[in-house]
C-alpha cells in the first residue's frame, strides 16, 4: 500500500487521528483465533517490555545535561538530530535492552526509545520554568511583589504570556521541597522524579518487520499485522509470532485516506488503537469564503458562536441551530451591520 497521498490542484494533505478497537486476532502461523482477552494479554506482555525499557532510559537520562543535549537538536559532532525521538536517542548513543535473558527484536527497542525520547523532550520546558523560578526566588514565596513577578516572567520561557497560576504552582512545588530538605533544589529534575513510562506501543517507530497495516476490500475495514510475544518473558525469536487483527475503521476516516501504523493502548482489558491517517483537504484561501464561523463575546454569555452562509445577493443566514449561548438561529442580512451586537462578530472563513 502506497503511503504517498495523491493530491489534486488546490488540495493539501492533513493528518488526523481516530480511535479504533482490536476485538480479535488470528495467529498467522497456526490459524488460531485469539479472543479479545487473549489478544489483550499478549499486547500487554509487549507493553510491559516496552515500558520497562523506556523506564530504564528515563531513569538514566532524567537530568539537566542530557535533556539539554536532546533539546539542542545537535549531537556532539554538530550534526542535526533526527526528528524521530528513537533515531535521535540512537544518534546520541542512548541505548537500552531487556534484562533477565529476555529476547526482543530491534523494533521493540525502537518503541521504548521513542516513548522515552518524547517524554524527555517534553520535560525541557518544565525544567526551564523551574530554573527560572529558582533563580528569581521571592522573599515571600506565598506572595510576590510586582517587581518579583516581573523578574520571574522575564526569566521564564514565554513568561510574559504565562498564566500566573502556572508560576504559582511551580513555586509551591519548590517550597515543598525546601520545607522537606531544608535547601533549595539544584534544578527541576531534583524537584520532580522521573515520570512513569507510558504504557503503549507506538508502532509508528517500527517498519514492516514488526507491524503493517493495509486496507481490506471493504473501505471501512483494515488489517493490522503485528508481532507479539507468546509468553511474558520471550527467550528467543521463536517466542514472537505474527498476529493479524481486523479493524473496523471509524466513519470519520475517508475511504481515500492513507493509513499509518497506530499506537496501541490497553484500557479496561481492551486493546485500543489510535489510528493516524492522512487525507486530502482544500487549501486554505485568504478570501472568497461563503461559509464562516461567527464568534461574539455576547451579552449574557462570555462567548457565543454560530456558522453562517453568505449568499449571492449579499444576505447572511445562520446554518442549522445556534452555537452554545446563542438564541435560536434566525436569518441575518446586511442590516445587521448597524446592530451593536452583530458588529462585534469576528468571521473565520471555512469554505
Amino acid at each position: 500500500m502506497s503511503r504517498k497521498l495523491p493530491l489534486c490542484e488546490g488540495e493539501t494533505a492533513r493528518t488526523a487521528c481516530a480511535r479504533g478497537l482490536l476485538r480479535t486476532g488470528v495467529e498467522e502461523k497456526t490459524g488460531e483465533v485469539l479472543p479479545a482477552a487473549v489478544l489483550a494479554e499478549r499486547v500487554g506482555w509487549a507493553v510491559d517490555l516496552v515500558s520497562g525499557m523506556a523506564a530504564d532510559l528515563l531513569g538514566t537520562h532524567w537530568n539537566t545535561t542530557d535533556v539539554d543535549v536532546l533539546a539542542s537538536g545537535e549531537d556532539a559532532g554538530g550534526r542535526r538530530l533526527p526528528s524521530n525521538a528513537w533515531m535521535a536517542l540512537r544518534r546520541l548513543g542512548w541505548t537500552v535492552g531487556p534484562g533477565g535473558g529476555v529476547r526482543v527484536n530491534d523494533r521493540i527497542v525502537r518503541m521504548a526509545q521513542e516513548t522515552a525520547g518524547r517524554t524527555l523532550r517534553s520535560s525541557k520546558w518544565r525544567a526551564d520554568l523551574t530554573a527560572a523560578v529558582i533563580a528569581t526566588w521571592p522573599a515571600d514565596p506565598a506572595k510576590r511583589t510586582p517587581q518579583e513577578w516581573d523578574a520571574v516572567r522575564e526569566a521564564a520561557p514565554g513568561g510574559r504570556s504565562l498564566p500566573s497560576s502556572v508560576i504559582t504552582s511551580r513555586t509551591r512545588q519548590i517550597a515543598a521541597f525546601v520545607n522537606k530538605h531544608g535547601r533549595m533544589p539544584v534544578d527541576g529534575f531534583e524537584v520532580e522524579a522521573a515520570p512513569r513510562a507510558a504504557r503503549m506501543l507506538p508502532l509508528s517507530a517500527c517498519d514492516g518487520q514488526e507491524a503493517t497495516i493495509e486496507r481490506a476490500d471493504d473501505p471501512g475495514r483494515a488489517l493490522l499485522r503485528v508481532q507479539l510475544p507468546s509468553r511474558p518473558d520471550p527467550r528467543s525469536y521463536a517466542d514472537w509470532t505474527w498476529v493479524a487483527c481486523p479493524i473496523m475503521l471509524p466513519p470519520t476516516i475517508p475511504a481515500s485516506a492513507v493509513l499509518h501504523l497506530p499506537t496501541l493502548r490497553l484500557h479496561q482489558g481492551k486493546v485500543r488503537a489510535d489510528l493516524a491517517y492522512t487525507h486530502a483537504v482544500p487549501k486554505t484561501r485568504r478570501s472568497g469564503h461563503t461559509v464562516a464561523l461567527g464568534v461574539d463575546w455576547g451579552l449574557n454569555t462570555l462567548l457565543s458562536a454560530e456558522a453562517a452562509r453568505l449568499h449571492e445577493d449579499g444576505t447572511i443566514t445562520a446554518i442549522g441551530s445556534a452555537g452554545r449561548g446563542l438564541p435560536p438561529a434566525r436569518p441575518r442580512d446586511s442590516s445587521t451591520v448597524g446592530n451593536p451586537v452583530a458588529r462585534h462578530y469576528v468571521w473565520y472563513g471555512i469554505t
